[in-house]
């Protein structure tokens, strides 16, 4: 496996329990054992979660289910004709190999991005620099207003830090969630503090002594800031699956048991561009923990013999402040949403349809409904829009 994120983690353990017993070796550039990533936009940077606790296993894991972790080791060439990988350490022969390489953050391209306290999230190392200039910052600017930008928001503003987000969408978590959905966050983020800049790019970023000190916009105006964070998308490592000459598109283009072009790689998680189920016949990359721990049970079916292919549901989640959103299947073809629950409450769920169809529901601070979802996307179970509405009505009875 190259890479060791949630993916690969979930295929040491689902290899084993399709009693695949050969030896697996795991390659990642960090120098620690896969840690879990979603803590280090929120609790992590609060001081609630330390380093002990983001590991998803302990070392004595790999040992047990018999997994080699090279750690702090680039893989920097795939030849798929001897199967064999290359890193600068050696070469290592495969049977089957698992691309799991995730995703980077998506740069941006201006003046001053190169400054000290102007900051990506990504892996740990960049959540201690964020923590680290959280501590000493009076004014914090966050650039992108989706999922990572509001999260570190939230945690800024919790630390009473001024903190202002600036997006160039006309709405917060635009490419997500639904136009209800973002007003409900913008409001609530705004209420708490947070000065939220919709339809705003940036135009360079200015220091003094090397360090961040302003953020230029288009009218020449410039806003203080100690501490920038840059959250404006990420872009999927397919390096090395196109000097393999593996197909890519938006991503390692996989088939429905996430093999590659190659029929001797796979390629699972955030770097992988799949057909979805649930997508309208579309291929698609999806980044959530969901995505990559059931493509790596769909990939150890097949290194087994079993093929299945993938067919689960999606799902996210985003924690920001007190307030959680869970998002389950995919909206992208919705024509109607339908409201239940109070949205002046804060404890609510939008039920998204095209025609009488259920593709998604997104809610706020109501878990059960999210599970509900989630059994109802799987049984292909759509309910009446008059039984969503009706608060009175067990949508459970359905199942």
């Amino acid at each position: 496996m190259v890479g060791a994120g949630q993916a690969a983690v979930q295929l040491c353990l689902a290899l084993r329990k399709e009693k695949f017993d050969g030896p697996v070796t795991v390659f990642s550039e960090e120098n620690q054992y896969p840690y879990h990533r979603p803590p280090l936009s929120k609790s992590y940077l609060l001081g609630k979660d330390d380093s002990s606790k983001l590991p998803m296993r302990p070392e004595s894991f790999y040992a047990a289910k018999n997994v080699a972790m090279r750690l702090n080791e680039k893989i920097t060439r795939v030849d798929p004709a001897s199967r064999t990988v290359f890193s600068e350490a050696g070469e290592y022969h495969y049977d089957h190999l698992l691309l799991a390489t995730g995703a980077r953050p998506r740069p941006l391209p201006i003046n001053g991005s190169d400054l000290s306290g102007v900051c990506e999230l990504r892996d740990v190392d960049h959540a201690n620099a964020i923590a680290q200039g959280l501590r000493t910052a009076k004014s914090v600017v966050i650039i992108g207003a989706g999922f990572i930008g509001l999260e570190v928001a939230s945690a800024a503003r919790a630390m009473g830090k001024e903190v202002t987000v600036l997006d160039m969408a006309d709405r917060v978590m635009a490419r997500a969630v639904a136009p209800q959905v973002s007003t409900w966050f913008e409001q609530t983020h705004r209420a708490a503090g947070i000065d939220i800049r919709l339809g705003q790019r940036v135009t360079a970023i200015h220091g003094v002594d090397g360090a961040v000190a302003e953020v230029e916009l288009p009218d020449g105006s410039r806003m203080e800031a100690q501490l920038v964070i840059i959250g404006v998308g990420v872009i999927p490592n397919t390096g090395l699956a196109e000097q393999a000459g593996l197909a890519c598109d938006n991503g390692i283009v996989v088939n429905e048991f996430c093999r590659t072009s190659d029929e001797a790689i796979f390629a699972a998680g955030d770097c992988a561009n799949h057909p979805n189920p649930f997508a309208g016949g579309r291929a698609v990359r999806l980044e959530s923990i969901q995505n990559a721990t059931d493509q790596a049970r769909v990939v150890a079916a097949g290194v087994a013999g079993n093929s299945k292919p993938y067919n689960s549901v999606p799902w996210f989640w985003s924690d920001q402040g007190a307030h959680s959103l869970q998002m389950t299947g995919l909206s992208f073809d919705a024509d109607n949403h339908v409201i239940r629950g109070n949205m002046d409450s804060g404890v609510f769920s939008v039920f998204h349809f095209k025609s009488e169809k259920l593709l998604a529901v997104d809610s706020i601070n109501m878990p059960r409904d999210h599970m509900l979802a989630r059994k109802l996307l799987t049984a292909g179970i759509s309910p009446a829009q008059e039984q969503v509405e009706d608060p009175g009505f067990e949508l459970k009875s359905l199942i």
